[in-house]
């Protein structure tokens, strides 16, 4: 139980002395606050604690992982993890070298939501409900709040030993509205790291997104073809996530053929405009963190620079087998998961544009604003906007029903030809990968202009 915790000096022995090439333990403690409306009903409303940890041994490059709840007894888990690795070990292990750290990092909170009674909590996103529900034409809300709090305790036998805190606000607003049979949707979700203000200023939002609803009713559907296209920040910066960040986690690379072909270093990519970095070094947001979950200390990675891919995400294990640097890209989403490769913070770099020099000399095109969701296969995706509206003469025009966007990957990439100086970030989102989701991250972008994209309905 959480108030069993395993001192510091158990933890540090229980790693130690173990016929292994290398050995860690985490300890994971957290708490959680969830709310989740659908129409006029509160469908949840509570508290969860979770406590766990787990031991992972490297032997002969063969992992052994074991996930445990009760504290006591953490050496004899440990053990198990190294017998498992020995079954499974036939090779010679590999990992990049990272100096030791020991490390108490303290949490640096704006507005703690811990502060905040439940019932407080339950009050605002009543209002933001009943807001939205009160627009003619709305027929039905869906509205999800969390919070958690985690603190987690790595230590290794190479000598590190490190604790770290943080807390994730995380909230999604949707507004559906129907009329004779059609149905349309506005949503919005936003998040923070370790602070709740945000929560209680989003009247506006609640405003919009219900009216939103309402007013892709008599929108129009889009004419398919190719176009122009301008994506939004949110949208943009999901497109450089989905489609582009997850092929620059090296495992991905490392245990495909056709990408090792195609995810080459020093291959052009795009124009020379064209930057995207991956970073949890970057402050202040939903993938920030100090050291990653094998305790290698943050830093920011470019993946593209000047259109040329030069970089990628990197575990102590997928760096040491391709014999580049550890990014600080190993994240578990808790205890019961071994650390894999993941993006922490993943954006396009500003440009020097303005949002207007990106329209100015659109005679037809597409602003595409806001996602929806969408799907990646290799180097080819697409992915729905949220809202669009046409451009028509260099302004944008009339609102559009929610589009669809297609293509390939590197096509696209060649195809950004303007990018504007307005960098902002998405932090509403979670990653999903390996069976860990949600995962926190951020992703961003200034407002891109793509030639010869293809647009259809949703």
């Amino acid at each position: 139980m959480p108030d069993q915790l395993t001192s510091r000096d158990d933890i540090e022995t229980a790693v130690r002395g173990h016929n292994a090439d290398y050995v860690e333990i985490r300890i994971d403690d957290t708490s959680t606050t969830r709310l989740v409306y659908r129409g006029q009903e509160l469908e949840e409303i509570g508290r969860t604690r979770s406590f766990g940890g787990c031991a992972r041994a490297l032997v002969n490059g063969g992992w052994g992982f074991v996930s445990f709840n009760q504290p006591h007894d953490i050496r004899t888990r440990v053990e198990e993890a190294v017998a498992q690795a020995r079954h499974v070990g036939k090779e010679t292990s590999v990992l990049a070298p990272v100096d030791p750290v020991i490390d108490v990092v303290p949490l640096d909170v704006a507005m703690d939501p811990r502060t905040i009674t439940l019932a407080r909590k339950k009050e605002i996103f009543d209002g933001y409900n009943a807001r939205m529900l009160s627009v003619d034409g709305v027929t039905s809300t869906n509205i999800v709040y969390g919070d958690s709090h985690k603190r987690v305790t790595f230590a290794s036998s190479e000598g590190s030993y490190i604790e770290q805190e943080r807390i994730d606000v995380i909230s999604r607003l949707a507004a559906t509205a129907r009329r004779n049979g059609d149905m349309q949707q506005s949503s919005m979700s936003l998040g923070a790291l370790n602070d709740f203000s945000y929560i209680d200023t989003l009247d506006e939002a609640a405003d919009m997104i219900a009216n939103r609803a309402v007013e892709l009713l008599n929108a129009p559907y889009v004419e398919p073809g190719v176009y122009p296209v301008v994506l939004d920040p949110i949208l943009a910066g999901v497109f450089c996530h989905e489609a582009f960040g997850h092929l620059s986690e090296s495992d991905f690379v490392y245990e495909n053929d056709r990408m090792k072909e195609i995810m080459v270093l020093g291959r052009k990519f795009g124009q020379k405009n064209l930057n995207i970095v991956d970073g949890a070094a970057v402050p202040g947001l939903r993938g920030s963190f100090k050291y990653d979950d094998e305790g290698t200390p943050a830093k920011k990675t470019d993946l593209i620079r000047e259109g040329i891919l030069v970089g990628r995400l990197h575990s102590r294990e997928t760096a040491g087998k391709m014999g580049e640097p550890p990014s600080g890209n190993a994240r578990a989403i808790d205890y019961r998961f071994p650390p894999i490769v993941r993006m922490t913070n993943t954006y396009i770099e500003d440009g020097d544009a303005t949002f207007d020099d990106l329209i100015g000399d659109i005679k037809l095109g597409v602003y595409a604003r806001n996602w929806f969701g969408g799907t990646t296969s290799m180097e080819m995706f697409t992915f729905s906007a949220g809202e669009a509206f046409m451009i028509r003469d260099g302004k944008v025009a009339e609102l559009l029903r929610p589009v669809k966007l297609t293509g390939n990957l590197f096509t696209t990439l060649e195809n950004i030809d303007g990018i504007a100086r307005d960098l902002d970030f998405n932090q509403g989102g979670g990653c999903g990968k390996g069976g860990q989701m949600p995962l926190p991250v951020s992703n961003g972008s200034p407002h891109i202009r793509i030639q010869d994209c293809v647009v259809g309905e949703r």
